[in-house]
């Protein structure tokens, strides 16, 4: 498989057992199918115990397929911006690998040019501020 991560878990907190291991490349392998993963690693239970077990460690993986599937998705944006022909489904191959690319952190950036050239206006500065004396006022009480 293209995209298989290498699956190294020396620096996570825990050791995982073979049979854990084994799940979590399967998982790569059978491109997520965690029922089929657990099968071929020699899990007889169901695979939801195996699934909330391993829980951080699908995690990590499921980010790293996902940065070593960035490179891919980047040149299909390239692709079909330099690209003469029309191309199927176009939007939705944007939209994927936009998607992908935020989601691994490479995403557009918004900025905002805060820059003001003080020569070109000033600053308008207010007057200060007056008390106001509501004793000399003319002002009605009214009864609750």
């Amino acid at each position: 498989m293209a995209i298989l991560p290498s699956i190294d878990n020396t620096h996570n907190k825990r050791e995982l057992t073979d049979k854990q291991q084994a799940f979590l490349t399967y998982l790569v392998e059978t491109q997520g199918d965690a029922k089929e993963a657990a099968k071929l690693a020699g899990y007889s239970s169901h695979y939801h115990h195996v699934v909330k077990t391993l829980k951080s460690e699908i995690l990590e993986l499921t980010q790293e397929v996902l940065a070593n599937s960035a490179p891919k998705a980047a040149f299909k944006l390239v692709e079909i911006m330099d690209s003469k022909k029309p191309i199927i489904q176009a939007n939705n191959k944007l939209a994927a690998a936009t998607t992908l690319l935020d989601r691994v952190g490479v995403s557009k950036v918004d900025r905002i040019d805060v820059n003001h050239n003080v020569q070109s206006g000033g600053i308008f500065l207010m007057p200060d501020k007056q008390p106001l004396d509501l004793e000399d006022a003319d002002y009605e009480e009214l009864s609750e």
